[in-house]
């Protein structure tokens, strides 16, 4: 037995290795943006441009044990605009992602809408659209001008499926919005032009804007939550290590941020026995108290982590956690608000 704990250990230091000695081999667009060689446009009015829908089988019908998808049920829908996919593998060479790529498509269902999208499933329909998305260096570039033209291009997307929601989907339900790192950065863009100051205001539940920097102030009529119950209102936060502050973020100011365990202003700490469970590796399984949470200063924080292997988790980004380390947290909570918005409606 002592052997086998070993072998483990190794083997999961050796994949770590194996995944930091990829990114540094990895590829990144080659030249500067150019119009010619931008991929075929997507067609919502084709199911294969969806990476969801409540019509299909997909990813985001999938639950942890324990779990039900309730989509035939609920009164509510989500737009779900799913984070980077599109990263540094060879043949990622151009400066926005193709929703016709085969294996791109399989990379985004069996990560993102498996293991984000799916958490909205007990509170609304699900509807995650397949977009141009740009490479991740897009976010990193010192082609300023060729990265906006990438992130416009992946927004001009994903403003066009929810278009065709609206037009072909919605019949007036209640809407939340959720998004995780290029697609917060999508989806803040998305929140102000259709909701801020716009009767579709009305139809907002709450929007989940996480991965990504927002202001309190982005937007002139929407606010960050204060509550766990209020609606019309946005939640987030990005998640790191206690004590660690990410690049530039003392130019950052007025930074808005949720505690995904109290959903509440204070800023005190909510321990990990609050955290109801977190979805890690292994899908099926529910990780009660997997993390803790302490807002401070624009960041949300985790001093503990507690969960088979964390001991070997030495990152201080957790950005990949951010939904999943508050996963039924999270669920619960669109559950709550989403009742909260049908209430107050009738």
């Amino acid at each position: 037995m002592l052997i086998k704990n070993r072998m483990s250990k190794i083997q999961l230091l050796a994949g770590i290795i194996l995944l930091i000695i990829g990114q540094s081999c990895a590829t990144k667009p080659k030249g500067r943006f150019n119009y010619l060689k931008i991929p075929v446009p997507p067609q919502y009015d084709e199911n294969r441009y969806w990476a969801a829908l409540p019509s299909m089988e997909d990813p985001a019908d999938l639950t942890p044990d324990g779990l039900e998808d309730r989509q035939d049920e609920v009164e509510a829908d989500v737009f779900f605009i799913h984070p980077t996919t599109y990263t540094k593998k060879p043949g990622n060479k151009n400066w926005n992602g193709s929703p016709r790529d085969k294996k791109l498509n399989e990379q985004t269902d069996e990560t993102t809408i498996k293991y984000q999208a799916s958490l909205f499933n007990g509170a609304g329909r699900v509807f995650a659209p397949r977009y141009r998305q740009a490479h991740i260096h897009a976010f990193r570039a010192e082609d300023k001008r060729s990265a906006q033209r990438a992130l416009d291009m992946a927004y001009g997307d994903v403003k066009t499926a929810f278009e065709y929601y609206l037009e072909h989907y919605n019949n007036g339900r209640p809407i939340i919005i959720a998004s995780h790192s290029q697609g917060t950065t999508h989806a803040i863009r998305l929140v102000k032009e259709f909701f801020d100051f716009s009767d579709l205001k009305e139809q907002l539940v709450v929007a989940y804007l996480t991965g990504m920097p927002v202001k309190e102030s982005e937007f002139r009529t929407i606010y960050p939550c204060r509550t766990p119950e209020e609606t019309g209102c946005f939640c987030s936060w990005r998640t790191f290590k206690e004590g660690y502050e990410p690049k530039n973020h003392s130019e950052n100011n007025n930074i808005a941020v949720s505690n995904p365990l109290t959903w509440k202003e204070e800023q005190a700490v909510a321990p990990n026995e609050m955290n109801e469970g977190a979805v890690l590796r292994n899908f099926d399984k529910i990780v009660p108290g997997a993390a803790d949470a302490i807002v401070n200063d624009g960041l949300l924080w985790v001093s503990k982590l507690r969960f088979p292997g964390s001991f070997f988790f030495w990152k201080k980004n957790l950005h990949i956690g951010d939904l999943n380390l508050y996963y039924l947290n999270v669920r619960n909570n669109a559950i709550l608000r989403t009742e909260a918005f049908i209430k107050n409606r009738k």
